[in-house]
């Protein structure tokens, strides 16, 4: 509204690569030397794997993005926009900056996998994400979020 600049990274939907991680990564180091907010957007399932992702360096573009924005002076909020899932999505998500949108969630894990994991039957993936706890109220009651907008 007052004309600030903001810096946003957004992962869109789908499994972020490595890439996209160091990419993240100098972003928010970029928007920190210059002191500008960061907005983090994330909609996705989780890193992406696999041995290409192996190969590209994934664990460690992933630890790149979390120490980033652990090491940010510069404020840096999230929104949750879609799909939390795993990891992948916690490395973009600002500690005690977190918000959800009200259609979102949050997990470890998606339901779906964690039925399959639990040996459960697919009728039970809704009692699983009940026990996940990965709603946004939920995530509110936990304390994970800030809030939901």
């Amino acid at each position: 509204a007052d004309g600030r600049a903001v810096v946003y990274v957004a992962q869109c939907g789908t499994a972020t690569t490595p890439a996209g991680y160091r990419t993240a990564a100098r972003v928010v180091r970029l928007a920190d030397v210059l002191a500008l907010p960061v907005l983090t957007l994330v909609d996705t399932p989780g890193a992406a794997n696999g041995a290409a992702a192996e190969r590209a360096g994934a664990g460690a573009a992933i630890a790149a993005a979390f120490t980033a924005i652990a090491e940010a002076r510069a404020p840096v909020t999230t929104l949750l926009i879609g799909e939390g899932g795993s990891g992948g999505a916690l490395a973009l998500a600002a500690p005690g900056g977190t918000w959800a949108a009200r259609d979102s969630y949050f997990s470890v894990i998606a339901p779906e996998l964690a039925a399959a994991i639990l040996k459960r039957q697919p009728e039970q993936t809704a009692a699983t994400a009940d026990q996940l706890r990965l709603r946004p109220q939920d995530l509110l009651e936990l304390g994970v979020v800030r809030g939901i907008v």
